[in-house]
């Protein structure tokens, strides 16, 4: 199938059943990862950034209300999507689609519904926004000799899913594909690693790109075709389109930081398990990993950014407090003594061999040595929930309450939840976007959520 038609004709029922749920399972989990980074300094920012720069109607911003532009919707809730390093991605992109692909796909739905978009074709659109995304996403890698941030390659499928929506023509169609592509942000990653800011992975702009690029396709804008799907050294790329489905090869995160630091994290939390190790017994740790990975080296992090994009902080983190969420990467969480005592004694070890595996593996090896001089070794350990050993769909759901749990009240979380999960069953998704529309809760105002707060911490 063309990539054309695939974007304009494929319908629910042309979705195998482990295809619909993976839809189903993406979803809620960006949408999580929106409602956990909504507190952000970055998600504030670029809310009333977008508030200013993109006002007028068709879309709103999640948990605020103000009513902007879909392309604004687009940028300000892919950016805050962006904000906690805990959604989606993709082996072999380096990167993340669902970042641009949820956003946009809601911020394409009019908000007055004069005609109502059912929950299968939300979910249908999605299939295409990830499927159309991640195959651009690996041509680009074929073919450019940088690394690229993921609003390079997702832009084109937030304008595959808005073509859609727009019902536009072939040829406009390739219009929009070419516009993206051309303005896509091609901004070089190890840049946002070895410097973090607030630029992170270029999510945001791609999806305001992609939702962008459709709408002057159709007012006739043109623009060149898009090299990553047209080029004939791309074919081979995109033959299995509607045949094998890439969405199902995604991995998912179970921390909010960069996936290079994941499999460190996983070991050292085994061994303090196994172990039944005490911070006290602690005397060092040694991380041997990847390359790439090893440049996430910031140890004393001043922003949430520097924390997710470091790898001994986040170690530290999880050996002492269980758990990396938002709290303990942001605010007094950056400040915690024993955090930066302990993130001060792990080494990180240049491994050639497990960077011969990279990106195909993310791959670590933990060595904790005790006050005692014993030496305990993790073994290879891969990040966990990677595509050949999934989350269980509860496990989903209990991230996506942890996160919700940010920004939430746990009425509100609950019904979220109920509305995502029994998406396909949805006449309307209009009852979705009312839900993510207002502001967040108050948690100072909420008994039912402050009582869950006060149960978690005093479980830690």
């Amino acid at each position: 199938m063309g990539s054309v038609e695939f974007m304009h004709k494929t319908r629910w029922q042309d979705l195998p059943g482990p295809v619909r749920n993976q839809a189903r399972r993406c979803l809620l989990d960006t949408i999580g990862a929106a409602l956990g980074g909504r507190r952000t300094a970055l998600s504030r920012i670029v809310h009333d950034f977008a508030a200013a720069a993109f006002g007028g109607a068709g879309a709103t911003l999640w948990l605020d209300g103000r009513a902007v532009s879909p392309p604004g919707a687009a940028l300000a809730n892919g950016m805050t999507i962006d904000s906690l390093d805990i959604h989606d991605g993709y082996l072999a992109v380096k990167g993340h689609a669902g970042a641009a692909v949820v956003p946009a796909a809601l911020a394409i739905v009019p908000v007055d519904r004069g005609q109502p978009v059912s929950g299968q074709e939300l979910l249908t659109t999605l299939v295409i926004g990830y499927e159309i995304a991640l195959r651009a996403g690996v041509a680009l890698h074929a073919t450019a000799c940088d690394y690229h941030t993921s609003g390079a390659w997702n832009a084109l499928g937030c304008a595959a899913m808005t073509a859609r929506r727009l019902m536009l023509d072939t040829i406009q169609t390739r219009h929009a594909l070419g516009i993206a592509e051309y303005h896509g942000p091609r901004s070089q990653m190890m840049r946002c690693i070895d410097h973090p800011t607030m630029l992170k992975d270029g999510s945001g702009w791609g999806a305001m790109t992609g939702v962008s690029a459709a709408m002057l396709a159709a007012a006739s804008f043109t623009g060149a075709p898009a090299v990553t799907v047209e080029a004939p050294e791309a074919a081979v790329i995109w033959a299995d389109l509607g045949t094998r489905w890439r969405i199902v090869e995604q991995f998912f995160k179970p921390y909010a930081v960069c996936r290079w630091a994941q499999p460190a994290i996983a070991g050292a939390l085994a061994l303090q398990r196994d172990h039944e190790l005490s911070l006290s017994a602690i005397e060092r740790i040694e991380v041997s990993t990847f390359h790439q990975a090893t440049r996430l080296a910031c140890r004393r992090p001043t922003t949430t950014e520097e924390a997710q994009y470091s790898l001994p902080f986040p170690v530290a983190a999880a050996l002492v407090h269980g758990q990396l969420g938002l709290a303990q990467l942001d605010g007094a969480g950056l400040r915690s003594p024993d955090v930066l005592r302990l993130a001060d004694r792990i080494d990180l070890v240049d491994d050639p061999a497990l960077s011969t595996r990279f990106p195909a593996e993310r791959v670590a090896r933990v060595r904790i040595e005790t006050t005692a001089g014993v030496i305990l070794d993790s073994g290879e350990v891969t990040a966990p929930w990677d595509a050949g050993c999934p989350p269980a769909d509860q496990e989903l759901i209990e991230k996506f309450r942890e996160l919700a749990a940010e920004s939430v009240s746990m009425a509100r979380t609950n019904e979220l939840l109920d509305v995502i999960w029994n998406c396909a069953e949805l006449p309307d998704i209009g009852r979705l976007i009312a839900l993510l529309s207002p502001p967040c809760d108050s948690a100072d105002t909420d008994p039912a959520r402050k009582d869950e707060k006060r149960a978690h911490a005093n479980a830690l």
